[in-house]
This record gives C-alpha cells, sequence and structure tokens, in this order.
C-alpha cells in the first residue's frame, strides 16, 4: 500500500530549535533559558501567520522535558494543546485549570499550549489570571497568537512576550532550496524567490505554494515561467517596459501595454500596484545601501540598476505618487481601463514638461 501524501509544511515541520528558520533571536534564547532552568513559567509568542510559532512552542515543550528528566522517554502526555479559536469559553479555561493542579505522572512539568490565544473571551482571560501569574512548579503555560494587541494587557503583563518576525525572502529561498532536493526536484533560483516573495514572509504559505506548483508542473523542471503562469503573476519584464515607455512619452506602447495586460486575463488593479513597486525597487536601486533591501535575485538586482540611471529622480518620485494615487481610486473608479490610461498619459506627459521646461532658458 502506498504512503499517504503529506503536505511539505507537516513532512518538513521543524523538530528541533535548529531546524527552525529565520527566528534564531527566539530560539538561542530559549534554548539558553531551558538549559540555564531560568525558563518563566508563561511564555507569550507572537507574530505574524506562518513564521514558526507553533512549531517553537512544541519544541520548547519537549525541550523542557528531555533536559529536566530522561531524554528518552516519551512525555507526549505531558503536553497539551488547546485551539482557543473553538475553545474559547470559560467553562473551557476553568476545565483546563482544574487539570493544571494535579502534577504529572512522569517527569517534573506539564506544558500547556494555547494556540490563538487572542480568541479567549473576556471572561476566559479573567477566569485565566490568577493561574497565569502563580501557576503550580510543574505547569508552564505557552501562548501563540498572530494579534496581540487583543490580548488583554493583564495578560501580557504576566507573560514573557517573544516576538517573531516575518521570514526574511533569502531564507524561504534556502528553505526551498532544501526541500527541493530532499524531493528529488529540479528548480530555477528564479523561481523559488517568485513564490518567496508570494508567500511574503510566511514559510508555511511558501511551503503550500510550492505544493501546488510540483503538483501543477507534473514531474518537470520548475522554471520561473512555469511559477509565474501557476500564480498569474505579471512578469518583470512589462514593469520595465512601462517605465520606459513613460519616460520616453510613447503614449501608442503604453496603450499596448494596458491592452496587453487585459488580454491575459489580469486586472489592471494588480498591474498599477505592481507598477507602483516597480517605480520604487528603481528608486532604491538609485544607491548602494539601498539597492541590498531588495529582496530579489542578483541578477535581477543589475537590472534595476541598469534602470535606474537612465531615470530621473524627480520623475520618479512624481511617477510613484501618481501610481499609488491610482492604486488607492482604482474601486471607485466607474471606467477603471479609462482611469489607468489617463495616469499613464499624466506620468508620460511630465517628461515633455520638464524636457520643455530645460529648453525655455536656452531658447530665451
Amino acid at each position: 500500500m502506498d504512503k499517504p501524501y503529506i503536505v511539505s509544511a507537516r513532512k518538513y515541520r521543524p523538530t528541533s530549535f535548529d531546524t527552525v528558520v529565520g527566528q534564531t533571536h527566539v530560539t538561542e534564547t530559549l534554548e539558553h533559558e531551558v538549559t540555564s532552568g531560568n525558563l518563566a513559567q508563561a511564555l507569550l509568542f507572537c507574530g505574524p501567520k506562518g513564521v514558526g510559532k507553533t512549531s517553537c512552542a512544541r519544541i520548547l515543550a519537549k525541550r523542557i522535558n528531555e533536559i529536566n528528566t530522561d531524554a528518552d522517554e516519551n512525555y507526549d502526555l505531558n503536553i497539551f494543546e488547546l485551539d482557543a479559536a473553538s475553545n474559547n469559553k470559560v467553562d473551557d479555561i476553568r476545565q483546563l485549570i482544574d487539570q493544571v493542579r494535579f502534577a504529572p505522572q512522569l517527569g517534573q512539568y506539564k506544558v500547556y499550549i494555547i494556540d490563538e490565544v487572542h480568541m479567549l473571551s473576556t471572561a476566559a482571560f479573567n477566569a485565566f489570571l490568577k493561574t497565569l501569574e502563580e501557576p503550580p512548579a510543574h505547569a508552564i503555560f505557552i501562548l501563540a497568537t498572530t494579534e496581540k494587541h487583543k490580548v488583554l494587557p493583564t495578560i501580557l503583563s504576566r507573560c514573557q512576550v517573544f516576538d517573531f518576525k516575518r521570514i526574511r525572502t533569502e531564507d524561504i529561498v534556502r528553505h526551498l532550496n532544501f526541500v527541493a532536493s530532499e524531493e528529488g526536484l529540479q528548480v530555477e533560483q528564479e523561481a523559488l524567490h517568485l513564490i518567496a516573495e508570494k508567500a511574503d514572509g510566511a514559510l508555511r504559505d511558501s511551503l503550500s505554494v510550492f505544493d501546488r506548483i510540483c503538483a501543477f508542473s507534473q514531474g518537470q523542471n520548475i522554471s520561473y515561467e512555469l511559477v509565474r503562469e501557476n500564480l498569474q503573476i505579471l512578469d518583470r519584464d512589462i514593469y520595465f517596459r512601462t517605465l520606459n515607455d513613460l519616460k520616453n512619452s510613447d503614449v501608442s506602447s503604453l496603450f499596448l501595454h494596458v491592452n496587453s495586460v487585459l488580454e491575459r486575463g489580469f486586472d489592471l488593479h494588480i498591474y498599477v500596484s505592481g507598477l507602483a513597486n516597480h517605480v520604487r525597487d528603481v528608486l532604491m536601486a538609485k544607491h548602494p545601501s539601498t539597492v541590498d533591501l531588495m529582496e530579489i535575485p542578483d541578477s535581477v538586482k543589475d537590472r534595476y540598476r541598469s534602470q535606474s540611471n537612465e531615470m530621473d529622480l524627480i520623475f520618479l518620485g512624481r511617477a510613484l505618487r501618481l501610481l499609488s494615487r491610482c492604486d488607492i481610486q482604482y474601486k471607485d473608479s466607474s471606467s477603471p481601463r479609462l482611469f489607468v490610461e489617463v495616469v499613464l498619459l499624466e506620468i508620460a506627459g511630465l517628461t515633455e514638461v520638464d524636457a520643455k521646461k530645460k529648453k525655455t532658458p536656452s531658447q530665451k
């Protein structure tokens, strides 16, 4: 019988602090606290979705029992997980408090992981306060949330807070390379960068997208074009060409770009937003210190540097302002295509105005 399929997010879920991606500031601190015996009895893990909060909570729960007793024992019965999204009533917390009173049969500690803790009701939070402030010596609480601002200040003050950050594109690409190698897949680096950019700092999302791309490729080489087609992302080339045509006031080419985007089935809002981000990246490529902030392959950075050298700083600033305004007002327009075309023509006209201003002194 064939083995059941396991998604990459579960198959390659970290099982030790060393395998957690992009959160060394948290994992190293937790490891030092556990080994030194200075671990707080209430911890709060907060940060964006898919960055390793629950995984770190499970690893920490395992390490607590390994270090303080026998590493070879099975401590699964000492670890309790509660999903606060579906167990958010005061009765659920009271039941948890009743369990906390009993010491573990094996080992020294019981660890309680409460996921999405911000979903608890106010009454449930209040019922939990006293136990969280003065828990039994054998109990450790690990709370996890994506919305720290919704957690009551009285809860926050009783916890040691760890802020998880969004994972850098380079770290996601490195992990996707590892997964691809383990699965025996051939992938292009720009394709992995595109997946990582789409995930927007969430490793779990990148792995979900990666699985989808693998299914779509049917064992073939995963190329940049294949990923772009599957994710319905506009190619960078159209943004490079559009910005050059805006600078040169090539009106006919601008109309053709808009028509091409629509014929390929893309929403013009995506085009406008992508063009605004492209102009921002070209502005960043103006200086070596800011170009390093761009989370894109080095080969693409060279293209941005080349285009930025051909662009006037004032023109780029005005273009970004007009595109940002178009992005905000797009949904309120009764004729989106006409609105986008007018904005592009307005940006293209700016270069003509600047050219006239430069000629005027010499003509006088």
